[in-house]
Protein backbone atom coordinates (compact mmCIF):
# COMPACT_ATOMS: atom_id res chain seq x y z
CA UNK A 1 0.00 0.00 0.00
CA UNK A 2 1.50 3.29 -0.96
CA UNK A 3 0.05 6.02 1.60
CA UNK A 4 0.99 9.72 2.04
CA UNK A 5 1.28 10.73 5.77
CA UNK A 6 0.21 15.03 5.88
CA UNK A 7 1.93 16.16 9.26
CA UNK A 8 0.66 19.29 10.71
CA UNK A 9 3.96 20.25 12.97
CA UNK A 10 1.63 23.22 14.93
CA UNK A 11 -0.75 19.81 16.49
CA UNK A 12 -1.37 20.83 20.03
CA UNK A 13 -1.68 17.33 21.56
CA UNK A 14 1.59 15.69 19.73
CA UNK A 15 5.55 16.27 20.00
CA UNK A 16 8.03 15.56 17.75
CA UNK A 17 9.20 12.80 19.00
CA UNK A 18 5.54 11.51 19.08
CA UNK A 19 5.04 12.24 15.46
CA UNK A 20 8.17 10.19 14.76
CA UNK A 21 7.04 6.89 16.44
CA UNK A 22 4.04 7.10 14.79
CA UNK A 23 5.48 7.82 11.57
CA UNK A 24 7.97 4.44 12.27
CA UNK A 25 4.96 2.71 13.24
CA UNK A 26 2.95 3.58 9.67
CA UNK A 27 6.40 3.10 7.40
CA UNK A 28 6.31 -0.32 8.93
CA UNK A 29 2.69 -1.48 7.50
CA UNK A 30 3.20 0.38 4.19
CA UNK A 31 5.26 2.26 1.83
CA UNK A 32 4.80 6.12 3.40
CA UNK A 33 5.79 9.76 2.12
CA UNK A 34 5.75 12.11 4.96
CA UNK A 35 5.58 15.43 4.65
CA UNK A 36 5.22 18.27 7.18
CA UNK A 37 3.07 21.11 6.56
CA UNK A 38 4.66 24.44 5.83
CA UNK A 39 1.57 27.19 5.43
CA UNK A 40 -2.02 27.44 5.66
CA UNK A 41 -3.95 25.34 3.08
CA UNK A 42 -0.97 23.40 2.34
CA UNK A 43 -2.69 20.09 3.45
CA UNK A 44 -4.99 20.92 1.28
CA UNK A 45 -2.42 21.35 -1.47
CA UNK A 46 -0.92 18.07 -0.52
CA UNK A 47 -4.39 16.22 -0.98
CA UNK A 48 -5.21 17.36 -4.01
CA UNK A 49 -1.66 16.08 -5.06
CA UNK A 50 -2.72 12.71 -3.81
CA UNK A 51 -5.76 12.83 -5.70
CA UNK A 52 -4.31 13.59 -9.07
CA UNK A 53 -1.75 11.11 -8.51
CA UNK A 54 -3.14 7.68 -9.47
CA UNK A 55 -1.02 5.46 -7.08
CA UNK A 56 -2.12 7.10 -3.37
CA UNK A 57 -4.19 4.62 -2.01
CA UNK A 58 -4.27 5.87 1.31
CA UNK A 59 -4.10 9.50 2.74
CA UNK A 60 -3.58 9.66 6.47
CA UNK A 61 -3.67 13.03 8.51
CA UNK A 62 -2.20 13.65 11.50
CA UNK A 63 -3.57 16.97 13.32
CA UNK A 64 -6.22 18.06 14.39
CA UNK A 65 -9.96 19.08 12.64
CA UNK A 66 -8.45 21.25 10.50
CA UNK A 67 -5.77 19.71 8.96
CA UNK A 68 -8.54 16.64 7.99
CA UNK A 69 -10.61 20.02 6.51
CA UNK A 70 -7.55 20.42 4.56
CA UNK A 71 -6.79 17.48 3.65
CA UNK A 72 -10.42 16.07 2.31
CA UNK A 73 -10.99 19.04 0.56
CA UNK A 74 -7.91 18.61 -1.58
CA UNK A 75 -8.63 14.97 -1.64
CA UNK A 76 -12.46 15.89 -3.31
CA UNK A 77 -11.19 18.78 -5.64
CA UNK A 78 -12.81 17.31 -8.25
CA UNK A 79 -15.53 16.13 -6.23
CA UNK A 80 -16.47 12.80 -4.63
CA UNK A 81 -15.55 9.58 -5.69
CA UNK A 82 -14.94 6.91 -3.60
CA UNK A 83 -14.10 4.05 -5.15
CA UNK A 84 -11.51 5.60 -7.19
CA UNK A 85 -10.32 8.50 -4.45
CA UNK A 86 -7.08 7.27 -1.56
CA UNK A 87 -8.74 6.35 1.31
CA UNK A 88 -8.89 8.62 4.28
CA UNK A 89 -7.63 8.08 7.70
CA UNK A 90 -6.87 10.13 10.74
CA UNK A 91 -4.02 10.93 13.96
CA UNK A 92 -6.05 12.88 15.98
CA UNK A 93 -3.45 15.59 17.11
CA UNK A 94 -5.80 19.01 17.85
CA UNK A 95 -7.61 20.10 20.78
CA UNK A 96 -10.86 18.79 20.33
CA UNK A 97 -10.61 15.99 17.22
CA UNK A 98 -14.05 16.11 16.97
CA UNK A 99 -14.09 14.05 13.14
CA UNK A 100 -12.17 11.47 14.40
CA UNK A 101 -13.74 11.00 17.68
CA UNK A 102 -16.91 10.44 15.95
CA UNK A 103 -15.52 8.09 14.00
CA UNK A 104 -15.14 5.54 16.93
CA UNK A 105 -11.59 6.38 17.00
CA UNK A 106 -9.25 7.22 20.06
CA UNK A 107 -8.69 10.42 20.95
CA UNK A 108 -4.82 9.53 21.91
CA UNK A 109 -2.72 9.59 19.11
CA UNK A 110 -0.50 6.67 19.70
CA UNK A 111 -3.64 4.66 20.49
CA UNK A 112 -5.27 6.08 16.82
CA UNK A 113 -2.11 4.40 15.33
CA UNK A 114 -2.56 1.44 16.69
CA UNK A 115 -6.83 1.11 15.92
CA UNK A 116 -5.84 2.41 12.36
CA UNK A 117 -2.80 -0.51 11.67
CA UNK A 118 -5.54 -2.76 13.07
CA UNK A 119 -8.06 -1.52 10.12
CA UNK A 120 -5.76 -2.23 7.38
CA UNK A 121 -5.11 -5.28 8.55
CA UNK A 122 -8.15 -6.39 8.98
CA UNK A 123 -9.82 -3.84 5.58
CA UNK A 124 -12.30 -2.22 7.91
CA UNK A 125 -13.41 1.10 6.05
CA UNK A 126 -16.77 3.15 6.13
CA UNK A 127 -17.87 5.44 3.19
CA UNK A 128 -19.16 8.51 4.90
CA UNK A 129 -21.50 11.74 4.65
CA UNK A 130 -20.20 15.07 4.02
CA UNK A 131 -21.40 18.73 4.01
CA UNK A 132 -20.73 21.27 1.06
CA UNK A 133 -21.15 25.31 1.12
CA UNK A 134 -20.79 26.89 -1.56
CA UNK A 135 -21.94 30.86 -2.43
CA UNK A 136 -25.71 31.03 -2.90
CA UNK A 137 -26.55 32.02 -6.83
CA UNK A 138 -27.94 35.43 -6.87
CA UNK A 139 -26.02 36.98 -4.14
CA UNK A 140 -23.02 38.74 -3.97
CA UNK A 141 -21.51 35.89 -2.14
CA UNK A 142 -21.95 34.31 -5.36
CA UNK A 143 -18.50 33.48 -6.08
CA UNK A 144 -17.53 32.69 -2.96
CA UNK A 145 -15.37 29.25 -3.62
CA UNK A 146 -17.37 25.75 -2.63
CA UNK A 147 -15.70 24.32 0.04
CA UNK A 148 -16.52 20.45 2.17
CA UNK A 149 -16.77 20.10 5.49
CA UNK A 150 -16.46 17.07 7.60
CA UNK A 151 -18.84 17.71 10.82
CA UNK A 152 -20.17 20.81 11.14
CA UNK A 153 -20.43 24.56 10.22
CA UNK A 154 -21.91 27.36 11.41
CA UNK A 155 -23.45 30.63 10.35
CA UNK A 156 -23.73 33.48 13.38
CA UNK A 157 -23.08 33.41 17.19
CA UNK A 158 -21.15 29.93 16.80
CA UNK A 159 -18.54 31.01 14.08
CA UNK A 160 -18.20 34.41 16.15
CA UNK A 161 -17.21 33.04 19.05
CA UNK A 162 -14.36 30.72 16.77
CA UNK A 163 -13.49 33.78 15.46
CA UNK A 164 -12.78 35.09 18.94
CA UNK A 165 -10.96 32.24 19.72
CA UNK A 166 -8.52 32.25 16.42
CA UNK A 167 -8.07 36.39 17.97
CA UNK A 168 -6.95 35.06 21.39
CA UNK A 169 -4.49 31.88 19.81
CA UNK A 170 -2.67 34.40 17.33
CA UNK A 171 -1.82 36.40 19.97
CA UNK A 172 0.07 33.06 21.64
CA UNK A 173 -3.05 31.70 23.76
CA UNK A 174 -3.57 28.20 23.86
CA UNK A 175 -5.98 26.29 22.27
CA UNK A 176 -8.30 25.20 25.37
CA UNK A 177 -12.13 24.79 26.91
CA UNK A 178 -11.67 27.71 29.12
CA UNK A 179 -10.71 29.96 26.29
CA UNK A 180 -13.69 28.70 24.36
CA UNK A 181 -16.24 29.28 27.09
CA UNK A 182 -14.64 32.63 28.10
CA UNK A 183 -15.30 33.66 24.61
CA UNK A 184 -18.53 32.56 24.25
CA UNK A 185 -19.39 34.52 27.44
CA UNK A 186 -17.88 37.77 25.39
CA UNK A 187 -19.14 37.28 22.49
CA UNK A 188 -22.83 37.02 24.03
CA UNK A 189 -22.48 40.33 25.90
CA UNK A 190 -21.23 41.84 22.66
CA UNK A 191 -23.87 40.13 20.46
CA UNK A 192 -25.91 42.92 18.86
CA UNK A 193 -28.66 40.81 16.89
CA UNK A 194 -29.23 38.47 20.05
CA UNK A 195 -32.95 39.43 20.25
CA UNK A 196 -33.61 40.35 17.08
CA UNK A 197 -32.40 37.21 14.50
CA UNK A 198 -31.10 37.98 10.88
CA UNK A 199 -30.88 34.89 9.48
CA UNK A 200 -33.47 33.38 7.07
CA UNK A 201 -33.39 29.47 6.24
CA UNK A 202 -34.78 28.70 2.63
CA UNK A 203 -35.57 24.95 1.23
CA UNK A 204 -37.34 23.30 -1.33
CA UNK A 205 -41.04 22.50 -0.59
CA UNK A 206 -41.40 24.33 2.71
CA UNK A 207 -42.04 27.77 4.48
CA UNK A 208 -38.76 29.84 4.76
CA UNK A 209 -37.18 30.01 8.76
CA UNK A 210 -37.38 33.28 10.03
CA UNK A 211 -35.35 35.32 12.10
CA UNK A 212 -32.73 32.68 13.45
CA UNK A 213 -29.43 34.27 15.47
CA UNK A 214 -27.93 30.91 15.70
CA UNK A 215 -27.74 28.33 13.08
CA UNK A 216 -25.57 24.79 13.63
CA UNK A 217 -25.45 22.58 10.72
CA UNK A 218 -24.54 19.11 11.64
CA UNK A 219 -23.24 16.22 9.66
CA UNK A 220 -22.73 14.12 12.55
CA UNK A 221 -23.62 13.57 16.09
CA UNK A 222 -22.20 15.11 18.78
CA UNK A 223 -21.47 18.56 17.24
CA UNK A 224 -18.39 18.65 19.61
CA UNK A 225 -16.68 17.78 23.15
CA UNK A 226 -16.12 19.85 26.68
CA UNK A 227 -12.95 17.53 27.92
CA UNK A 228 -14.61 14.33 27.57
CA UNK A 229 -18.14 15.31 27.44
CA UNK A 230 -20.20 15.02 24.14
CA UNK A 231 -22.47 17.56 22.97
CA UNK A 232 -25.37 17.29 20.85
CA UNK A 233 -26.63 20.37 18.86
CA UNK A 234 -28.93 17.68 16.14
CA UNK A 235 -28.80 14.19 18.07
CA UNK A 236 -30.40 12.72 14.73
CA UNK A 237 -27.15 13.28 12.54
CA UNK A 238 -24.28 11.09 11.39
CA UNK A 239 -22.24 9.94 8.82
CA UNK A 240 -25.49 8.02 6.85
CA UNK A 241 -27.98 10.76 6.60
CA UNK A 242 -27.81 14.80 5.06
CA UNK A 243 -27.47 17.40 7.19
CA UNK A 244 -29.75 18.44 9.95
CA UNK A 245 -30.04 22.10 11.62
CA UNK A 246 -30.55 23.51 14.67
CA UNK A 247 -31.58 27.13 14.97
CA UNK A 248 -32.43 29.88 18.01
CA UNK A 249 -34.45 32.36 17.35
CA UNK A 250 -33.41 34.33 20.47
CA UNK A 251 -30.22 34.45 22.76
CA UNK A 252 -31.35 36.61 25.76
CA UNK A 253 -30.20 36.21 29.03
CA UNK A 254 -33.14 33.25 30.04
CA UNK A 255 -32.82 31.34 26.52
CA UNK A 256 -28.77 31.28 26.92
CA UNK A 257 -29.36 29.90 30.40
CA UNK A 258 -31.82 27.42 29.48
CA UNK A 259 -30.32 26.30 25.87
CA UNK A 260 -26.70 26.33 27.58
CA UNK A 261 -27.78 24.29 30.30
CA UNK A 262 -29.65 21.35 27.63
CA UNK A 263 -26.35 21.42 25.33
CA UNK A 264 -24.62 20.40 28.66
CA UNK A 265 -27.03 17.76 29.88
CA UNK A 266 -27.94 16.64 26.44
CA UNK A 267 -27.72 12.59 25.16
CA UNK A 268 -27.78 11.03 21.93
CA UNK A 269 -31.64 10.93 22.15
CA UNK A 270 -32.29 14.20 23.40
CA UNK A 271 -30.84 17.41 22.34
CA UNK A 272 -31.82 21.27 22.73
CA UNK A 273 -35.79 22.47 22.12
CA UNK A 274 -38.49 24.91 23.02
CA UNK A 275 -40.40 27.25 21.64
CA UNK A 276 -37.29 29.20 20.28
CA UNK A 277 -35.96 26.67 19.13
CA UNK A 278 -35.77 24.81 15.43
CA UNK A 279 -34.87 21.14 14.80
CA UNK A 280 -34.76 20.14 10.93
CA UNK A 281 -33.73 16.41 9.85
CA UNK A 282 -31.58 15.14 6.97
CA UNK A 283 -31.69 18.13 4.69
CA UNK A 284 -29.89 17.45 1.22
CA UNK A 285 -30.49 21.36 0.34
CA UNK A 286 -31.19 24.37 2.02
CA UNK A 287 -29.59 28.22 2.30
CA UNK A 288 -29.45 30.31 4.89
CA UNK A 289 -29.54 34.25 4.20
CA UNK A 290 -28.75 37.18 6.56
CA UNK A 291 -29.83 40.37 6.58
CA UNK A 292 -26.29 41.64 7.80
CA UNK A 293 -22.79 40.15 6.80
CA UNK A 294 -22.25 37.09 9.64
CA UNK A 295 -19.03 34.84 10.27
CA UNK A 296 -19.25 31.30 8.98
CA UNK A 297 -16.90 28.86 10.06
CA UNK A 298 -16.59 24.91 8.75
CA UNK A 299 -15.01 22.49 10.99
CA UNK A 300 -14.21 24.78 13.32
CA UNK A 301 -12.23 27.00 11.33
CA UNK A 302 -13.47 30.84 11.00
CA UNK A 303 -13.90 32.06 6.90
CA UNK A 304 -14.70 35.40 7.53
CA UNK A 305 -17.76 37.20 6.63
CA UNK A 306 -21.28 35.80 4.52
CA UNK A 307 -24.84 37.16 3.71
CA UNK A 308 -25.84 34.22 2.02
CA UNK A 309 -24.23 30.22 1.73
CA UNK A 310 -25.54 26.93 0.16
CA UNK A 311 -25.74 23.85 1.92
CA UNK A 312 -25.62 20.25 0.04
CA UNK A 313 -25.50 16.97 2.13
CA UNK A 314 -23.66 15.07 0.28
CA UNK A 315 -24.24 10.58 1.08
CA UNK A 316 -21.46 8.31 0.50
CA UNK A 317 -19.00 11.28 -0.25
CA UNK A 318 -15.60 9.74 1.50
CA UNK A 319 -14.15 6.37 2.36
CA UNK A 320 -12.31 6.06 6.00
CA UNK A 321 -10.10 3.65 7.65
CA UNK A 322 -11.97 2.97 11.01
Amino acid sequence: MRALLVVNPAATTTSARTRDVLIHALASEMKLEAVTTEYRGHARDLGRRAAEAGNIDLVVALGGDGTVNEVVNGLLHEGPDPERLPGLAVVPGGSTNVFARALGLPNDAVEATGALLDALRERRTRTVSLGLASGAPGTEDEAVPERWFTFCAGLGFDASVIGRVEQQRERGKRSTHALYLRQVVRQFLGEPNRRHGTITLERPGAEPVEDLVLSIICNTSPWTYLGNRPVYASPEASFETALDVLGLRRLSTPAVARYGAQLLTSTPERGPRGKHAVSLHDLTDFTLHSKVPLPLQMDGDHLGLRTSVKFTGVRRALRVIV
